[in-house]
């Protein structure tokens, strides 16, 4: 059993365990929900990631986590908040943010309201300064999530990937101080 890391009214985030790979592959790595993230990935760079934040959680006490419905124990989404991961963005030392929901959960409020919880968790628990987010332009339910969650957009923190499609460039960031955060609340 993996610790529970955060509940909000439908769903429990939890730790990625070691038998979470399967569903994970299955439920997150296809091609929509992948589209603006370079595509389905090869099962190796998604075993990496899941033992990137398992190694965060031991290190630091954060990661990127499962979310289960807690009415059925189903998973629904991927999230949770980590340094920044890819290794052309220009702030790597920063506490970025991200998610997957999928397929058949999509436009259910799982995203904000998973992320709503990791917001909170970031700043009152582990006391960031600030929060980012990337995606691409093209991904607008990504980056409208992100205003909602009362993130600003950042240009100077835009970088190019050039092992991604031209429509998915640049990668763009969003970001919330804690400033910011304490006003909302």
């Amino acid at each position: 059993m993996t610790a529970t890391v955060l509940t909000t009214g439908r769903l429990v985030l939890r730790q990625i365990g070691e038998d979470d790979l399967d569903a994970h592959m299955a439920l997150f790595n296809t091609p929509a929900v992948m589209q603006h993230l370079g595509g389905a990935q090869p099962r190796a760079v998604i075993a990496a990631k899941h033992a990137a934040s398992r190694a965060s959680f031991a290190a630091e006490g954060f990661g990127f986590m499962l979310a289960e419905e807690r009415a059925t124990g189903e998973i629904v989404a991927h999230c949770g908040l980590r340094r920044v991961a890819h290794p052309l963005a220009p702030n790597p030392t920063d506490h970025e943010i991200g998610w997957l929901v999928r397929e058949d959960r999509w436009r259910m409020g799982y995203a904000h309201e998973a992320m709503r919880a990791v917001v909170d968790w970031g700043f009152a628990v582990h006391a960031v300064p600030h929060l980012v987010a990337l995606t691409c332009e093209a991904n607008i339910g990504s980056w409208r999530l992100m205003e909602k969650l009362g993130m600003t957009r950042r240009p100077e923190l835009d970088f190019d990937d050039p092992a991604l499609d031209p429509q998915e460039r640049p990668l763009i960031q969003y970001a919330i101080t804690r400033e910011e955060w304490e006003s909302q609340q």
